[in-house]
């Protein structure tokens, strides 16, 4: 089991910046490609970012140039450095943690990331 825990939602203006981080506990956090995905209300969860054991990353276009996917795996933590926020990105944030090999796959609680015009 891996238990994931996000924080660093808030609300913020546009063009303003945030940094959601996700706490990972349990088996090897580096062994897994993690990732954050959002959803707004009435739409569907969709992928943001990833950023596999090896440390590759990809974005979302819509995020591609302002957020940025990183891993500290000595802390067992997953962050996501959010800039030039814009009212579209408003959305609950999720962390997730995917090991293909051994076929899990693990969600965090969600945080709220709410950005005013």
């Amino acid at each position: 089991q891996v238990q994931l825990v996000e924080s660093g939602g808030g609300l913020v203006q546009a063009g303003g910046s945030l940094r959601l981080s996700c706490a990972a506990s349990g088996r090897t956090f580096s062994s897994y490609a993690m990732g954050w995905f959002r959803q707004a209300p009435g739409k569907e969860r969709e992928f943001v970012a990833r950023i596999s054991n090896g440390g590759s990353t990809n974005y979302a276009d819509s995020v591609k140039g302002r957020f940025t996917i990183s891993r500290d795996n000595a802390k067992n933590t997953l962050y996501l450095q959010m800039n030039s926020l814009k009212p579209e990105d408003t959305a609950v944030y999720y962390c997730n943690a995917n090991h293909v090999f051994l076929r899990e796959d693990y969600w965090g609680q969600g945080t709220q990331v709410t950005v005013s015009s």
